[in-house]
């Protein structure tokens, strides 16, 4: 049995965190954090915990997760939270699973361009394990700073990274068209967020460069034989859950079995699931699950390959993927906690 602490629990990737260690077996939830709620009980703001977690939400201190005898600690806050704590966590030999962006990416230069502010401690950055279990399952194991993938990257990877690995397709004109739901943005007061808002009504955003793209980018190159370039649009739809990545690239050899190519390399992947052929995936099915489905498409049997991948963004993009790092790291199985199929309808 380990300890673990969850700081910033009040939010949809931190709440969900919570339900998912709830019942896990070899997890006791010991702290959980939270400013703005400090000396509610979790159970009260969230009645669907009641029975299950006893916890008080207290202030995100390094001293009370010390004290709490935490063996790991997860991150689930704003991007420029975790770097100005795991340093002293990492230290005491608590284990670090952040699922912000402050240690995804390697070249702290780039972290400033993109998020706008100085890493405050870059000298952790190559220490950091990225924490896709489907590509650094091995580096997870022995990782003590595990710096989750967003959302937006989880889904696009696992939907490329078969044919960049096998060196099938043109790396360098590579087109992501994702889509998102409401709750990819957080769980914060702003209009743009508001159902009555985003409710019959679709949109792109950040058109000219997110910054999930250097992420996305930095990872697939690592088993590209080419430099990798990458189009990445994300839209923003009326639903509260899911990911739907539609993917492109051109192929080097149209007579390829793709399908064959997808379903060996995620054979033996509990938490990707290769739909038969001709097949159209959709964002409910995955819902509340950590699975990520993906299917594939050639149309008019052209050179063009279109590959549809989903995902869940707040468990397979978030909570999910985050306590099966954590599985790895502390050598559980990697499923325990994580069965549950979607929910439907």
């Amino acid at each position: 049995m380990i300890n673990a602490g969850i700081v910033g629990g009040t939010g949809y990737t931190g709440v969900e965190l919570i339900r998912i260690l709830a019942h896990h077996p070899k997890v006791r939830i010991t702290a959980v954090t939270s400013r703005s709620d400090k000396g509610v009980a979790v159970s009260e703001l969230y009645p669907n915990l009641r029975g299950a977690v006893d916890c008080v939400f207290c202030e995100p201190d390094v001293k009370f997760l010390m004290e709490s005898a935490c063996d790991v600690v997860f991150f689930a806050t704003p991007n420029g939270t975790a770097m100005g704590m795991a340093p002293i966590l990492l230290d005491a030999g608590i284990r670090v699973v952040d699922l912000s962006a402050d240690f995804r990416l390697k070249d702290p230069e780039v972290w400033e361009k993109w998020y706008g502010e100085p890493h405050r401690c870059p000298e952790l950055l190559e220490q950091a394990v990225y924490g896709l279990p489907e590509t650094s399952r091995d580096q997870i194991a022995e990782g003590q700073l595990i710096a989750c993938p967003g959302c937006y990257p989880t889904a696009v990877q696992l939907g490329f990274m078969p044919i960049i690995e096998a060196d099938l397709v043109d790396s360098e004109h590579l087109i992501a068209d994702v889509k998102s739901g409401l709750s990819g943005a957080g769980r914060k007061a702003q209009v743009t967020a508001l159902m009555s808002e985003v409710g019959e009504s679709f949109k792109a955003y950040s058109a000219s460069g997110h910054r999930h793209l250097p992420e996305i980018c930095q990872e697939l190159d690592r088993f590209s034989r080419h430099s990798v370039s990458l189009t990445f649009v994300p839209h923003l739809v009326p639903m509260i859950r899911g990911i739907h990545a539609t993917l492109y690239a051109t192929l080097r050899d149209k007579d390829v079995d793709i399908q064959a190519i997808f379903e060996k390399r995620y054979a033996t992947e509990i938490f990707v699931d290769v739909l038969p052929k001709g097949a159209h995936p959709r964002t409910g099915d995955v819902k509340g699950s950590n699975r990520c489905q993906i299917a594939l498409h050639r149309p008019q049997n052209d050179q063009v390959i279109v590959v549809l991948s989903v995902i869940d963004n707040l468990v397979k993009g978030a909570a999910g993927q985050a306590v099966q790092c954590m599985n790895l790291s502390f050598g559980f199985d990697e499923s325990l906690g994580l069965n549950a199929f979607g929910i439907y309808p």
